[in-house]
């Protein structure tokens, strides 16, 4: 009976050792910036972000030449607006596929991932915001025998 005492005693210990919390680290390349890929529905952006005035650049472009509708412009902003570097950061993206709401939405999503890689320390307030998660909404595809990918044909009865 001692022993079935003794591996009571070992459970209680076991199950108060808490398993470590994972630790963020800055993940940097070798000209000090860091490095994220954004989704969404079929654009895919890839993103850097350095130390910098606040320029934002898109595929070689002003982000307000390349993103002309203020809602696409706000909507790539708002990872640093919530995180209060407005300024601190230049951000380089390069997007393609989709159309521009897709690629705004993929260009958020890198730039926050990116910003978590540069300082591990937004990660909460980027988190909480729900710009880390990959909005995984694609088009549904077509199926045979209907119009669209769930539309019916027109029924007629005679």
């Amino acid at each position: 009976m001692a022993d079935l005492s003794s591996l009571s005693q070992l459970g209680t210990v076991a199950a108060s050792v808490q398993p470590a919390a994972p630790v963020h680290v800055q993940k940097l390349d070798k000209q000090g910036r860091a490095y994220a890929t954004g989704k969404r529905k079929d654009a895919i952006a890839r993103v850097w972000v350095k130390p910098g005035s606040g320029k934002i650049i898109i595929n070689d472009k002003e982000f307000k030449a390349y993103f002309a509708r203020p809602v696409l412009q706000m909507i790539l902003q708002q990872p640093i607006v919530a995180s209060n570097r407005n300024g601190q950061y230049d951000i380089v993206a390069t997007v393609q596929g989709g159309g521009l709401s897709g690629q705004a939405g993929a260009v958020r999503h890198g730039i926050s991932k990116a910003l978590t890689y540069y300082e591990p320390a937004l990660r909460s307030v980027l988190k909480k915001g729900g710009f880390l998660t990959r909005d995984s909404r694609t088009v549904e595809r077509k199926k045979y025998g209907k119009a669209k990918a769930r539309r019916s044909f027109q029924f007629s009865k005679r």
